[in-house]
C-alpha cells in the first residue's frame, strides 16, 4: 500500500456526516512516516457539478491507471487515518497531477501553504 493508489476501503461504521460505505479512497500519506499498520487515505465520491466550486473536491475522471469506472471526486475534506485491515482491494494509482491537486486541496482544509 502506497502514496498514490487507490483501494476499495470498508468506512464503516461511521458517525454523522462521515462518509460511509466500501468505496474507493486515495492513499496520501508519504510512504516512509508512520510505524502503525494505518494509512491516511481521502476517499472518493461520485462527481457532482456542484463540486466544482468547492475547492476541496479534486474531480478524477476514470481510465485505465486509476481504475475508477465513472467520473469520480476525491474529498479532502474528509480525510482520516484509516487501519490496514479496512483495505479490501486495489483499484488502481493515480499520476502525478491528480496527487498534486489533491495536496493542494488538503492545503486549503488544513490551511497550510502548499
Amino acid at each position: 500500500m502506497h502514496r498514490g493508489e487507490i483501494w476499495l476501503i470498508n468506512l464503516d461504521p461511521t458517525i454523522g456526516a462521515e462518509i460511509k460505505k466500501t468505496r474507493p479512497a486515495v492513499i496520501v500519506n508519504d510512504d516512509a512516516v508512520g510505524i502503525l499498520p494505518l494509512k491516511v487515505i481521502v476517499p472518493i465520491t461520485d462527481w457532482k457539478d456542484r463540486y466544482a466550486v468547492a475547492p476541496w473536491m479534486v474531480q478524477l475522471e476514470p481510465d485505465a491507471e486509476n481504475g475508477l469506472g465513472k467520473p469520480s471526486a476525491a474529498d479532502a475534506f474528509q480525510v482520516r487515518s484509516v487501519a490496514q485491515e479496512r483495505f479490501v482491494q486495489q483499484l488502481g494509482t493515480l499520476g502525478v497531477t491528480a496527487m498534486r491537486e489533491i495536496t493542494a486541496a488538503l492545503a486549503v482544509v488544513l490551511s497550510i501553504e502548499p
